[in-house]
């Protein structure tokens, strides 16, 4: 089973920046943005191991993709 992030760590985080409102639902929007940037992430290394003929997903695959989707997800 996947573990969620701790909320409560989570809103703190978010709440450190005082000059910035932060809704009800703010926290959850958050987490929901943090796992379809892991998702594509993970997307991404999976076609780079298998351009590679391997099966499994290794650091410098993850490594060799990081910055193309880092450039996607900030638009």
């Amino acid at each position: 089973m996947v573990k969620k992030a701790p909320r409560s760590k989570l809103k703190s985080l978010m709440k450190k920046k005082s000059h910035i409102r932060v809704g009800t639902a703010a926290d959850a929007m958050v987490e929901l943005s943090v796992l379809l940037f892991l998702h594509s992430l993970a997307e991404e290394a999976r076609a780079r191991a298998f351009e590679g003929k391997t099966a499994t997903i290794k650091a410098q695959h993850v490594a060799a993709v990081a910055k193309k989707v880092l450039k996607r997800a900030r638009g």
